[in-house]
C-alpha cells in the first residue's frame, strides 16, 4: 500500500477555488451577501496558513508546556465562541462554559490519549493537538446550542428541569446525527486523511471509532457540566 501523501502544488490549490468563485459570482448576481462569504474565505485562508506555521513550530519543539499552552488557548477561544448564541450573557457565563469544556472534554481527552492510544511521550503534539481540536470544537458547538436553548426556555418561564431536558436534547442532535451518518453518508476527516496517507482502512476505522466515542463523551459531559454549573449559579 502506498504510504506517501500526494503533494498539492500552489497551482493545484488555486484550482480548488474555481467552484468557490462560481458560487460567489452567483451570490453577487442574486444580490446575496457575497461580502460576508468573501470575508469568511479570506479568514479561513489566513487562519489555516497561520496554524500550519504554528503547528510546524510546535511539532518541532516537542515541549509539553507548549502543547498545554496551545490547548489552553483552544479551550479559552472555544468557550468565548460558544457563547455567541447568548451574547448578552457572554461575560457572566464565560467561566461556566470554560470549566464545562475543560472538565468534560479535557477528562475525556486524557482518557483517550493516555489509556486508549497510549501516547509516548504523553503530550505527543502530532496526536494531542489534532485530537484536542476535534473534541473542543464539538464540545463548543454542543454547549453553544445548550446555552441558547436553555436561555430561550427559561425566558418563557419554563421550569429548570424541563428547560434542561430540552437544552440537552437540542444540543446533542448534531452529535447523534453524525453517529448515525458516519460510514454511510460521510467518511470523517481523520479517517479520510489516514486513508489518503496510505493507512489501512481497518486501522483508520479503529481510530475513527475512538474519535467518535471521544466526541460523544466529551460533548455530552461538557453539556452536563454546563447544565450543572448553570443551575448552581442560579441558586
Amino acid at each position: 500500500m502506498n504510504t506517501s501523501v500526494q503533494v498539492i502544488s500552489n497551482f493545484q490549490l488555486a484550482l480548488a477555488f474555481i467552484p468557490v468563485i462560481v458560487v460567489l459570482l452567483m451570490m453577487v448576481r442574486w444580490s446575496l451577501k457575497a461580502g460576508f462569504a468573501v470575508y469568511a474565505l479570506i479568514r479561513m485562508l489566513i487562519q489555516l496558513l497561520l496554524v500550519g506555521y504554528v503547528l510546524t513550530t510546535v511539532f518541532a519543539a516537542e515541549q509539553s508546556w507548549i502543547v498545554m499552552l496551545v490547548m489552553l488557548v483552544m479551550v479559552s477561544t472555544a468557550s468565548w465562541i460558544a457563547l455567541g448564541t447568548v451574547k448578552d450573557q457572554r461575560r457572566a457565563l464565560y467561566p461556566v462554559v470554560f470549566i464545562s469544556i475543560l472538565l468534560g472534554s479535557g477528562l475525556t481527552l486524557l482518557l483517550i490519549t493516555q489509556s486508549v492510544i497510549g501516547l509516548s511521550p504523553w503530550y505527543e503534539p502530532r496526536y494531542m493537538i489534532p485530537l484536542a481540536g476535534m473534541i473542543f470544537a464539538n464540545a463548543m458547538n454542543s454547549v453553544s446550542l445548550a446555552a441558547e436553548r436553555l436561555s430561550a426556555e427559561l425566558s418563557r418561564n419554563i421550569d429548570f428541569i424541563t428547560a434542561r431536558y430540552e437544552a440537552f436534547q437540542a444540543a446533542f442532535i448534531p452529535t447523534i446525527n453524525s453517529m448515525l451518518a458516519v460510514g454511510l453518508v460521510s467518511l470523517p476527516g481523520m479517517m479520510t486523511g489516514q486513508i489518503l496517507s496510505g493507512v489501512s482502512p481497518i486501522t483508520a476505522a479503529h481510530y475513527q471509532i475512538v474519535v467518535m466515542c471521544m466526541i460523544f463523551g466529551g460533548s455530552g459531559l461538557s453539556i452536563v457540566f454546563f447544565l450543572w454549573l448553570f443551575k448552581a449559579r442560579m441558586n
